[in-house]
């Protein structure tokens, strides 16, 4: 199957080509808590560790509906959490 690049990229079009725009990523808050998210960008989502939340990220557009949103085991929290602290990953903003 033939996905045509998106305008104005270069490489392959995958997940870790995607990046969200940094003025977007200040405001953008948890509808559930309204707190701050992580964003992971090779992963295509932002994550809530306080309510074990995660919202996808489809075509550069963050999800962010509670029903469309995944809640994720302890296990995959722990996994976000060190991949966060090993990659230096911070909020979205400062609660």
């Amino acid at each position: 199957m033939f996905l045509p690049r998106r305008p104005g990229r270069s490489g392959p079009d995958n997940l870790s080509d995607m990046t969200l725009d940094s003025q977007l990523l200040a405001i953008l808050a948890c509808p559930d808590d309204k707190g701050p998210l992580l964003y992971f960008a090779d992963e295509a989502s932002l994550y809530n560790p306080r309510t074990q939340r995660r919202y996808r990220i489809d075509d550069d557009i963050p999800v962010m509906l509670i029903d469309e949103s995944e809640v994720v085991d302890d296990a995959e929290h722990a996994r976000l959490g060190a991949k966060a602290e090993a990659d230096n990953i911070s909020p979205t903003f400062e609660s």
